[in-house]
């Protein structure tokens, strides 16, 4: 037989195509697979990074329970406060009337007492003090939040004597200088509902139980302290964006994260809460 040329070229040529074909499928699959994958990698990275930005609640390993016996009431000013554990949660209930006199009781009430501070700008604010149904949730264990979360308009925490403690703020961003002019001479005043609290130093508190001494509870669990601590005076270069630290204290020898009430802004709370916050309802 003879050697036919031109149908083996053909045969050739075909053949060449026919692989040329079979050669782009497989690189097809092989891209598409890889492709595939990029794909999957790229969605597992993206789900992290979503799941981390999912605040983290955490148990920390101190209990404040110890605490709850510091909180009080005082008959003569009709203040009642209790505190009882439930759960995980230190439960403080107050009607938040102040254990000290204000001008902003009734000038006929008992409790009344002119303004007899030393701001030569007070001005006392349209608002009388009203009798309050306030609970606050407060974890039993608090511990760092992952994600830390600004600190609202009200109350952000509590203190002894149930008075709520505000943040440093008159408003959404709104500095005090104005507001703190109507603060009576025990560092507090009422707002509209007639909810009175302390945006700065209860000097009452500080005055009855000393300026080191343990205050109140912020929403997160963590303690806030007086203005000194191991006989210094502490400022706002002590301590940390959310103002506190930690350290030995009174209430916990092996130490906690603790807030400090300073004489300068932000008072009591700094960037937000250090811990994951509880609730407060009323």
């Amino acid at each position: 037989m003879l050697f036919d040329s031109n149908k083996t070229k053909f045969v050739f040529v075909h053949l060449c195509k026919e692989f040329n074909f079979i050669s782009k499928i497989i690189k097809y699959s092989i891209m598409s697979k890889i492709t595939l994958l990029i794909l999957f990698f790229s969605l597992a990275i993206s789900c992290k990074k979503t799941e981390d930005t999912t605040p983290t609640t955490t148990t920390g390993t101190v209990d404040i329970s110890v605490l709850k016996d510091k909180f009080y009431s005082t008959s003569a000013f009709s203040s009642t406060v209790t505190a009882t554990v439930e759960g995980d949660f230190l439960v403080i209930k107050t009607n938040g009337i102040p254990d000290h006199k204000s001008p902003y009781f009734a000038s006929n009430d008992a409790r009344y007492q002119a303004y007899n501070g030393t701001n030569t700008q007070y001005r006392k604010n349209p608002n009388s003090i009203v009798s309050q149904s306030l609970t606050f949730k407060i974890p039993l264990k608090p511990a760092s939040a992952t994600n830390k979360a600004a600190t609202p308009l009200g109350p952000i925490g509590v203190s002894l004597n149930g008075v709520p403690f505000f943040n440093q703020y008159a408003g959404p961003n709104q500095p005090l200088t104005n507001e703190a002019d109507s603060f009576d001479q025990f560092a507090g005043h009422p707002q509209n509902t007639g909810q009175y609290h302390y945006h700065v130093e209860p000097t009452n508190l500080t005055k009855n139980k000393g300026n080191d001494a343990f205050l109140g509870l912020l929403l997160d669990g963590f303690p806030v302290y007086g203005p000194v601590e191991n006989g210094k005076v502490i400022t706002n270069s002590d301590l940390d964006a959310y103002h506190g630290h930690t350290s030995k204290t009174a209430e916990f020898p092996n130490g906690i994260y603790h807030y400090h009430i300073t004489s300068t802004d932000p008072y009591i709370n700094g960037s937000g809460f250090y811990g994951t916050a509880g609730t407060v309802s009323r």
